[in-house]
C-alpha cells in the first residue's frame, strides 16, 4: 500500500534511508559520506522545507520511501530509499510511478554521478542525463545543496521536461 507519511512514521523512515544509504559509502565522495547519512534532524528540516515523503508499506512497515518537493514550475523527487533487504522488488518503481501521477509539471531529480545504479533506475524509468552545464544550473537554482555536491551528481528529467524546456525557448527557469 502507497501513503503519504507522517510525523510518526519518522523514525522508520530514518532507518530505511540509513539503510539504504550505505551503497553510498565508498561511492561517493569521502567528504560528503556521514554516519548516519542523513540524521534525524536532516530529515526534519528536509521535510519543514516542503519535501512530501510517501512510503510503500507492508504487512504494517514501510518497506521504501521516496519524497515530492514542488518548486514552482518543477517538481523534483527527492530522497528515494528502498530497503537492502526489498531491493529489487519493484518498490522504487511503484513509488516513482505514484508521485509522476501527482503531478503534470517537469520532474527532476538529483543524484550522485557515481551512483549508477540510480542512474540506471531512472533511466529504466524514462529519464534521461542532463548536461554538466544544465545540470549545475538546475542544481543551483532548485537544491540547496553545497558546492561540492554540486559538482559530484548529476540530474536527470522527465519527458515533460524537454518539452517544457522547449516551449520556454530553451531557457526554462
Amino acid at each position: 500500500m502507497i501513503r503519504k507519511c507522517t510525523k510518526d512514521d519518522l523514525t522508520m523512515m530514518y532507518a530505511i534511508i540509513n539503510d539504504a544509504a550505505q551503497a553510498y559509502e565508498g561511492v561517493i565522495p569521502d567528504d560528503r559520506w556521514q554516519d548516519p547519512y542523513m540524521p534525524l534532524d536532516e530529515l526534519k528540516h528536509e521535510i519543514e522545507e516542503g519535501i512530501v515523503f510517501w512510503g510503500i508499506e507492508e504487512d504494517g512497515n514501510l518497506v521504501g520511501v521516496m519524497g515530492i518537493q514542488d518548486r514552482g514550475n518543477v517538481v523534483l523527487i527527492r530522497h528515494a530509499y528502498v530497503q537492502t533487504k526489498r531491493r529489487n522488488n519493484g518498490i522504487g518503481t511503484q513509488l516513482l510511478q505514484h508521485l509522476e501521477g501527482m503531478t503534470k509539471k517537469p520532474i527532476l531529480i538529483g543524484t550522485w554521478a557515481n551512483a549508477t545504479w540510480a542512474i540506471r533506475f531512472y533511466e529504466r524509468n524514462g529519464y534521461y542525463l542532463l548536461s554538466r552545464s544544465e545540470t549545475e544550473r538546475l542544481l543551483q537554482q532548485y537544491w540547496n545543496i553545497p558546492e561540492r555536491q554540486v559538482v559530484t551528481s548529476v540530474v536527470l528529467a522527465n519527458p515533460t521536461w524537454g518539452a517544457a524546456n522547449t516551449a520556454a525557448g530553451g531557457n526554462m527557469q
